[in-house]
């Protein structure tokens, strides 16, 4: 089952960690900070600070993104470490037969120490279309490569999703099955979900579902130089290799800009990460012997990692001046012991720092002032869309005797489904995805304004929120002349563009 604890846990102060830091830490993502879904703070192997903003909960996989590349990198150390395949392998010699009929002589020159490193000589923003073709394998051995390999930082999952197709091809197997017994297993990941290509292979740059513990898990194994309850889970030198920065990096922003190893970047203040899209986190901290792990939904990433650096990294009081046995990470530039708040901590501020992390929350909708007069009654009405959205062509709605929307249900050509709507609270339910699966969702609603009611639809293992503003016509009936408008929008989303077009209808008469 996903969600497994499998870390131990401490109260911060038993592992000198500051808890009053952690605390404003939250204070800061509170006021108008990013939209975090989860936090887990580590201090020699030991938890000590975690929490879930509801409706996210620890037992919950959630999209990672670009962090998929971190175990597309360790399926391949580990690959390499049985001599299965080296970095200095040409990638004709593993993919020839996907290439076109006359490669590119950059492409002849291409070895998978440059996929690994992005630098595969493909210029910026290639991957753009590949994963919209049908062939992704020969579409992106076709991409055009712009440079000589190695001699410029293209960050693509591309690069990636090649490495992680050599790597399949090399072991036999899906780089998930060929990860459970070596890396999943060992560290007691279990139910983790990889997206493959229409020709049934892990996509190596992203598409990984995994829990806030198992990032913070990998983060651990890597601080400790591969080793796991004993045992070299990871070869040494492959570790080494990872976390130092094999290239430079020039991408907007100050925390990548200093370099990238394999499959994860390096950091301000001697820290290494492995990040992905809107804001997920396994961030190495070797100075402090900590990790920390975060889930996100934000498209401010450089502002999540500023805000760990101002609070969560003084919470350890100063560096020791040594990273644990075997880690030999080059520092990039560490704040001076004078510029750090001891860590110093109490029971009482221990207790007070567990209970606020046992009751995040994001909130949902806020009912605004208006009239109660004002507030539609739509008990008796559908709403009728004049084209279907997303296959949805009306709308019947459960009001209680307040006029709060309760429940939704959803009519499409393949039938009716309900939904309950939570009021102040999350409601839990299930909706298809982009993927056409089914995935858990969350909602929530209120009556913001006359006759304007927003709800919330939080598909909770992404970062993605579906936001409704429905204005529908208030006054003597629910039906009518004026209209029905819904306003969509996702707060962030990978798979399409996050504004969404309006759509219109009208209250009917239920028949």
């Amino acid at each position: 089952m996903p969600g497994r604890r499998r870390l131990p846990r401490a109260r911060p102060r038993d592992l000198g960690v500051d808890a009053r830091a952690i605390g404003r830490f939250l204070d800061a993502v509170e006021q108008d900070g990013p939209e975090l879904h989860s936090l887990m703070v580590l201090r020699e192997g030991t938890v000590v600070a975690e929490g879930w903003w509801d409706p996210y909960r620890p037992d919950e996989l959630h999209d990672m993104f670009s962090v998929t590349k971190a175990f597309a990198a360790t399926a391949f150390g580990l690959a390499r470490d049985e001599g299965l395949l080296d970095l200095d392998d040409l990638v004709l010699d593993h993919l020839g037969d996907l290439a076109p009929a006359q490669p590119d002589e950059r492409l002849r020159r291409m070895r998978l120490r440059h996929l690994l490193t992005m630098t595969s000589g493909h210029p910026e923003g290639v991957h753009a279309g590949l994963f919209e073709l049908a062939d992704w394998d020969r579409g992106a051995m076709a991409l055009p490569v712009a440079n000589e390999p190695g001699t410029s930082f293209a960050y693509s999952s591309a690069c990636t999703y090649l490495l992680g197709l050599a790597v399949q091809r090399a072991t036999g197997e899906r780089m998930l099955d060929y990860l459970r017994p070596r890396l999943l297993e060992p560290l007691g990941m279990t139910g983790l979900t990889w997206d493959t290509s229409p020709s049934g292979h892990d996509n190596g740059g992203f598409g990984l579902r995994a829990t806030t513990e198992d990032l913070a898990c990998l983060g651990q194994l890597y601080l400790d130089a591969g080793r796991w309850d004993g045992a070299q889970v990871l070869p040494e030198e492959w570790v080494h290799e990872a976390l130092a920065q094999q290239v430079p990096s020039h991408i907007d922003g100050v925390d990548w800009a200093q370099g990238y190893g394999f499959g994860f970047w390096r950091c301000r203040h001697g820290a290494v990460r492995a990040d992905g899209a809107f804001g997920q986190f396994s961030v190495l901290l070797p100075d402090q012997r900590g990790v920390v792990a975060i889930t996100s939904g934000t498209a401010d990433l450089q502002g999540v990692l500023d805000l760990v650096w101002e609070h969560l990294l003084p919470a350890f009081g100063p560096p020791d001046g040594a990273p644990p046995a075997g880690v030999r990470v080059p520092a990039v530039s560490s704040p001076s012991a004078g510029e750090r708040e001891p860590a110093v901590s109490s029971p009482s501020a221990d207790e007070m720092l567990a209970a606020r992390l046992g009751a995040l929350r994001l909130a949902p909708p806020q009912a605004g002032p208006r009239a109660p007069e004002r507030v539609p009654d739509l008990s008796t009405a559908v709403l009728e869309l004049d084209e279907p959205a997303a296959g949805v062509a009306q709308v019947r709605v459960t009001q209680d005797a307040d006029g709060v929307v309760t429940a939704l249900e959803l009519r499409t050509r393949a039938g009716t489904r309900s939904l309950a709507v939570g009021h102040g609270t999350w409601a839990a339910g299930t909706l298809p995805w982009v993927d056409g699966e089914e995935h858990p969702v969350a909602l929530a609603g209120a009556w913001t304004a006359d006759g304007v009611h927003e709800t919330h639809v939080r598909w909770v293992r992404t970062p993605s929120c579906l936001v409704l503003r429905t204005t529908v016509p208030t006054g003597a009936g629910a039906t009518g002349d004026d209209g029905v408008r819904v306003e969509p929008g996702f707060t962030v989303r990978f798979h399409g563009p996050a504004e969404l077009p309006t759509v219109t209808g009208r209250a009917v008469p239920a028949g």
